[in-house]
């Protein structure tokens, strides 16, 4: 197993394009967590995707332990996240919680930072100086935005050109096949239209993709009779709708043909994206990771990309 990897401005190497998320990583559990951690290490990735309000800290703690244990932390990509909800995301707030962060991750520096979310109340100004004066303290090596929308990203690195500073290097909003109802959490948002897609690749910002998969709808999991389900509430709030479900038929013809899993071939549209795409994953075991990193090899030609997302 090779896993692909791609360079990212600013970081000291190589970042895989399949991403380990941590949001059910737990210090109060460290042995499942350190058997996803050991594997995807193994197997050469090498990013791990973390945030201050994952877990109440529990997994960035988690992961510091691990890396600690391990002795890693030079070949290891970390990509922390700070200032959610909206009214925590203020120059003052993320400070405190980078500091937070990198005491729990018991690092020094991170390699990728990225505000959680956004707060239209601060001018984008206030973020970019802030993260500037961490980055000259070499505190991270990367910085951006984690659900942001492009016009607030394309302000963003406007005023870092106009003020001679560091700009925003990477962004993390949703995208997958799939297109959501509403926003899994308040406040978040998706590239999956085509206008933000666009500007994406036009602009070629690293595009670190979050719910890669769709919260695993396009696994067997899920029916459109199971709308009503309370088990199944929360995703048919979000995904359940009749663009996603032919989708999803489409996802499992196109998988069988190829002699793969539909989750594979989901993951494989990201990508594949034409955007400089990265994509988070959150496996429950170590043999969805490695179906994960499988997905890689999976090949999608223009033309079936366009089948799989209702566009002929």
């Amino acid at each position: 197993m090779n896993p692909k990897k791609r360079p990212v401005e600013g970081v000291k190497k190589p970042v895989s394009r399949v991403v380990l998320g941590s949001v059910m990583m737990d210090s109060d559990d460290l042995p499942l967590s350190f058997g996803l951690l050991d594997y995807y290490f193994e197997c050469g990735g090498n990013c791990i995707d973390s945030a201050w309000i994952y877990r109440l800290g529990k997994s960035e703690k988690c992961i510091g332990i691990w890396i600690r244990q391990r002795g890693v932390r030079e070949h290891v990509v970390l990509l922390g996240k700070g200032g959610a909800p909206i009214e925590n995301c203020t120059p003052e707030i993320v400070t405190a919680q980078l500091m937070e962060s990198l005491e729990r991750l018991q690092t020094d520096y991170l390699d990728i930072y990225l505000l959680h979310r956004d707060n239209p109340g601060v001018p984008v100004g206030e973020f970019v100086d802030c993260l500037n004066q961490h980055y000259q303290a070499g505190l991270m090596h990367c910085f951006g935005g984690s659900n942001w929308t492009i016009g607030r990203l394309a302000a963003a690195n406007e005023y870092a050109k106009q003020h001679g500073l560091r700009g925003f290097g990477a962004s993390s909003p949703n995208l997958s096949l799939a297109v959501w109802n509403e926003p899994t959490w308040t406040d978040c948002v998706s590239a999956s239209d085509w206008q933000s897609r666009n500007w994406y690749r036009d602009t070629g910002l690293a595009l670190f993709a979050w719910s890669s998969q769709a919260a695993g709808f396009f696994t067997d999991r899920y029916k459109e009779e199971d709308a009503g389900k309370e088990t199944t509430k929360e995703m048919a709030r979000v995904w359940f709708n009749a663009a996603n479900f032919e989708r999803l038929r489409r996802v499992k013809s196109l998988a069988n043909q190829k002699n793969v899993q539909p989750s594979q071939v989901a993951l494989a549209y990201v990508l594949t994206d034409p955007a400089y795409t990265f994509a988070l994953v959150g496996p429950a075991n170590v043999e969805e990771l490695r179906q994960c990193f499988d997905a890689e090899d999976i090949v999608l030609s223009p033309v079936e990309r366009r089948w799989l997302n209702l566009e002929e």
